[in-house]
């Protein structure tokens, strides 16, 4: 009998029920081009990640592609195949003149290829275990990338409208909307027979028309309204070709026996979410602070922390990230890995490769966190912000249950003291070393009620802690 898809759990749909288990999702992934790149090992790569204990990666279908050693500054892009290897949807024709290489896309043709590799990635990622997020589209971020799409008429058989870039991801696209909602449908039939499959309706849909809504530092004396500091939001004629698009997914799902779940990626940093568009079920942020977990937790949706990877190379910051947000009451956290490229499936390219990090080292920190979600009882576990009452020098965030589990990461650097206000009972607690894995000490105390002092290890980068009442 075959796998239920993968479902927001129905006793906390914060958390994922998958194979009967309750479930956090936690991927460190390529950039994305895994099926599409022809130069990639997409066999090796599953395998690392199911090596390394991540059961989560993102995958573009291939509506978008970038510009090799150029796109972003990545010099090593899976998302950026090499002339002639962008291994796309639509079959190619007898006609040259494609902007990245070899010759033109014919929209009115489905590439075998390509269909044949996206159906053996998601039988080997489900066999291992792992989810995949399909994201269908992408904002084009300028002319570079909009060269290269197979939407654009100079790269396509199909005298497809010439249109401003900034409105390919609107309903004004002229007749470029046909073959979007035929490629959407067709990408949500192949992937129909797979229970791991999560579809995002499009990647950063606030870059190619952005709503400035807030800013993240008020105080900076210049670039205040600017990226990195702006929280920007998709504007309206992006959001109503985002609704088409959702109505495509849930249209084309009403004729299979099984619903997969939809993502909308609403922003950068944190922004309480009004409300998601019809048939959302998870909410997808980038380089999100834990609020953005904690100010949308009341939507009853699962919350994401789609992508990070532009603070540099250090796996410190990515690990913070991870435990900050997991611990505030995310669902999914996935990092944006440079360590995976061609020839590097195994993901152990080093050198530098654009504007983030990866590594095995951040990978196996990832797993720690994984691991230490796993054996918490999700389905009982919310976001706690009265436990904690002080906690000297440093930042916490926590989980706990009625029942009495509570689990806390502690960012930043010690020994420190925390104040917790506990129910009287007896208690269990163990320290978690967050960077090596194992415990760093634990105790049993009596506990009559009110606030409680702790001592915590010492510790660099963080470290966890669990607390059961027995």
């Amino acid at each position: 009998m075959q796998d239920l898809p993968i479902a927001l759990h129905p006793q906390n749909p914060h958390y994922f029920l998958y194979k009967n288990l309750a479930m956090a999702l936690v991927g460190s992934g390529e950039h994305y081009g895994a099926v599409f790149n022809g130069d990639f090992d997409y066999h090796k790569y599953l395998e690392t990640l199911s090596a390394d204990g991540m059961n989560y990666t993102r995958l573009f279908g291939g509506s978008y592609v970038e510009v090799p050693a150029k796109s972003f500054g990545i010099l090593r892009n899976d998302l950026a195949p090499e002339p002639g290897r962008f291994i796309a949807p639509w079959a190619r024709s007898a006609e040259p003149g494609y902007g990245g290489g070899g010759n033109k896309f014919d929209l009115h043709k489905w590439n075998p290829e390509y269909f044949s590799r996206l159906h053996d990635f998601l039988a080997d990622a489900s066999k291992r275990g792992i989810i995949v997020e399909i994201t269908l589209f992408s904002s084009q971020y300028g002319e570079m990338q909009w060269n290269v799409s197979p939407f654009n008429r100079k790269n396509n058989l199909n005298q497809t409208d010439e249109i401003d870039w900034k409105k390919l991801n609107t309903l004004d696209n002229g007749n470029i909307l046909g073959y979007q909602e035929k490629y959407a449908r067709k990408l949500v039939q192949e992937a129909s027979a797979y229970p791991n499959v999560i579809f995002e309706i499009a990647n950063e849909p606030w870059s190619d028309r952005p709503v400035l809504t807030n800013v993240v530092n008020p105080y900076l004396f210049t670039g205040r309204d600017q990226y990195p500091n702006s929280v920007d939001l998709p504007d309206p004629a992006t959001m109503a070709w985002q609704a088409r698009v959702a109505d495509w997914i849930t249209s084309e799902q009403s004729k299979l026996p099984n619903k997969r779940l939809i993502a909308q990626n609403c922003c950068n940093f944190v922004y309480s979410v009004p409300d998601v568009l019809p048939g959302v079920s998870i909410v997808n942020f980038h380089y999100a602070f834990p609020e953005a977990a904690i100010l949308n937790y009341g939507l009853g949706k699962a919350l994401s922390y789609d992508e990070t990877g532009f603070l540099g190379r250090e796996d410190d910051k990515y690990a913070r990230q991870a435990w900050n947000f997991m611990l505030s009451g995310g669902g999914i956290f996935d990092h944006l890995d440079y360590s995976f490229s061609v020839g590097h499936e195994d993901g152990k390219d080093l050198e530098a490769n654009g504007p983030g990090g990866g590594s095995p080292e951040l990978r196996k920190r990832l797993r720690i966190l994984s691991e230490f979600l796993g054996s918490l009882p999700l389905v009982e576990m919310h976001p706690d912000l009265t436990t904690v009452k002080h906690a000297g020098g440093v930042a916490t965030h926590m989980l706990s249950s009625v029942k009495g589990e509570y689990a806390m990461y502690i960012d930043g650097s010690g020994p420190t003291d925390i104040t917790l206000s506990l129910p009287g009972g007896e208690y269990e607690i163990s320290w978690i070393d967050v960077v090596q894995g194992g415990t760093k000490g634990g105790e049993h105390f009596h506990h009559g009620g009110g606030e409680k002092s702790l001592k915590t290890p010492p510790f660099s980068n963080g470290i966890a802690m669990q607390l059961r009442k027995r």
